[in-house]
């Protein structure tokens, strides 16, 4: 399975920023083609039913929400393609 999206949800916070250069560290290091995009409005957050920020969704799905996974957590969730 290919990931084409991997989403970083959260207002724009110390916790989102640093959850998104984890993120862009661990899609680099993996050699992974795809998009890392930020997700700050409120209303698309609160549409995705995300009650804790920061948040991360690999493909639409939503993996990790309210705390800051560890670089070697992002990887194997993005190694698994987001799957639970």
């Amino acid at each position: 399975m290919s990931i084409k999206k991997v989403e970083i949800i959260g207002p724009g916070c110390a916790k989102c920023k640093a959850l998104e250069a984890t993120t862009r560290e661990a899609v680099g290091h993996l050699g992974l083609q795809c998009e890392v995009a930020k997700v700050s409005s409120m209303d698309e957050i609160i549409q995705r039913g995300v009650m804790a920020t920061p948040a991360l969704a690999i493909d639409g799905k939503i993996v990790s929400s309210g705390r800051l996974p560890s670089a070697a957590e992002i990887e194997a969730l993005l190694a698994k393609g987001g799957a639970s």
